[in-house]
């Protein structure tokens, strides 16, 4: 262990600096030990090399501020974000991912091979520096989330060798490197980081092809994490309540006693700062209109895979087969990674040929929508301070401002929503919403879905 009868041992000093930062800290970073064995040292304690510290002072940033990384299956990319001087998450570098096994959608037992999908929160506690596979970090699956779903499985990381068996799974090099970013982040006095797993980026056009999967419902919610960190590039809180998660939520300025969340219980009544509740619902309406607009275009919807072998970016499917690559959108994405960064094993095999069991024209129906996220709907003229976007991110409203008292969202029943979706899903159909305040206030789980919107789609299944 790093700490032996309260000594710290000699070969650790260098990566013991850190741990004064907080007493949590010093006692969650004895992750599993020192050994003696120089390359194992060698390995975690590796510094950032010189080509990374001038990227990072580049881009107005300093080696131990915090990270966040998000994960993106169908692009098979890493991304790695850092915090700047200005306080905002940017995005610091991007990897290509090695291999990661399954498909796309969630992870649901053990033993099924899936990579995960979802929000997870990364401590020191969870960073091995004797991992079998180089180096890894436990992504801490099954979250709450997981949990209330019924989820199991163990040992999902993301580590090193360029294999997986529901894994995301990088170079040795790679993993040396985000290694060290998090080592740093943790020195600087992070006490944890999030990583954001997704099927793929959350853009219309790929919910659009995707738009019959049944995880899309799945795929909605973890959307709208993706669109609170978009609006802005900060680490979104992330709390579980009746099955679903719940971003950015706070408790209503007259309420006597703090948040509690129970992933299964009933959701307690809650607010989202109106800056970020109204940037995320603008997004959203661009987003849906722009989905609308590409299947009237008629967008091929991508064939539904089961039972895959997982992914590879293409710079290292180049490797081992060599020509010209495309994703699964049908883009080139040789040029962004030439050449492949790192060593692939000899013993790497890249993922067999996928073959659609059905296509999407004849998916099956979404499954019930306890993973279906909440709407809020809210109505730029009725936010009654101004709100500017600001480098990517949402400026605070000015204090002096006057709001009047947010109101309780009632949402219609279940079956009232689903009567009013009709034949003419493909079109937008925008309705008014209440009026909000400082805040956007909830009270229990039931989402407010306008009628004909992308989402209402699945409504139907309800009944």
């Amino acid at each position: 262990m790093w700490f032996r009868g309260g000594v710290i041992l000699p070969q650790c000093l260098s990566f013991a600096r850190g741990l004064t930062v907080s007493a949590a800290i010093a006692g969650a970073v004895a992750l599993g030990g020192c050994q003696t064995d120089d390359a194992t040292v060698e390995r975690h304690l590796k510094p950032l090399s010189q080509q990374m510290l001038a990227l990072i002072e580049q881009k107005s940033m300093a080696k131990d501020l915090p990270i966040l990384i998000r994960i993106f299956k169908e692009e098979s990319e890493l991304e790695v974000w850092k915090q700047d001087r200005s306080g905002q998450m940017a995005l610091l570098k991007s990897y290509p991912i090695c291999r990661w096994s399954g498909e796309l959608g969630p992870k649901i037992r053990e033993g099924d091979r899936q990579a995960p999908e979802g929000f997870y929160t990364i401590t020191p506690g969870q960073m091995n520096p004797n991992s079998s596979l180089y180096l890894s970090f436990n992504l801490g699956y099954p979250n709450s989330y997981d949990r209330a779903h019924g989820r199991t499985g163990t040992h999902l990381m993301v580590h090193g060798d360029c294999s997986s068996s529901g894994c995301y799974s990088m170079t040795d090099e790679q993993i040396t490197e985000i290694f060290a970013l998090a080592r740093e982040a943790f020195f600087g006095g992070q006490r944890s980081f999030q990583v954001q797993a997704y099927p793929f980026r959350m853009t219309p056009k790929n919910m659009a092809r995707h738009r019959n999967n049944p995880s899309m419902p799945f795929w909605r919610m973890l959307k709208e994490g993706y669109d609170h960190f978009e609006v802005t590039h900060m680490e979104p809180k992330v709390d579980v309540c009746e099955r679903r998660y719940v971003f950015d939520a706070r408790a209503p300025a007259n309420a006597s006693t703090p948040l509690a969340f129970n992933p299964t219980g009933r959701c307690p009544a809650y607010e989202i700062p109106q800056e970020i509740a109204y940037a995320v619902s603008t997004k959203q309406q661009k987003d849906e209109i722009k989905i609308a607009e590409l299947v009237k275009g008629g967008i091929s919807p991508a064939p539904i895979r089961t039972n895959t072998d997982g992914g590879m970016h293409s710079v290292f499917l180049a490797k081992l087969k060599p020509g010209e690559v495309r994703d699964n959108g049908g883009d080139l994405r040789m040029s962004l990674f030439s050449p492949a960064p790192g060593t692939i094993p000899p013993n790497v095999n890249p993922p067999k040929e996928p073959s659609p069991v059905w296509t999407a024209a004849a998916a099956p129906a979404a499954p019930a929508t306890a993973e279906r996220p909440p709407r809020t709907s809210v109505r730029p003229t009725e936010i009654a301070a101004p709100i500017a976007a600001r480098g990517g991110a949402v400026s605070q409203p000015k204090a002096s401002v006057a709001t009047p008292k947010p109101p309780v969202l009632t949402p219609p029943r279940r079956s009232t929503l689903a009567a009013q979706s009709s034949a003419k899903a493909d079109e937008l159909v925008t309705t008014a919403a209440p009026p909000v305040g400082n805040g956007v206030l909830l009270r229990g789980a039931q989402p407010v879905v306008p009628t004909g919107t992308f989402e209402s789609r699945w409504l139907s299944n309800l009944r």
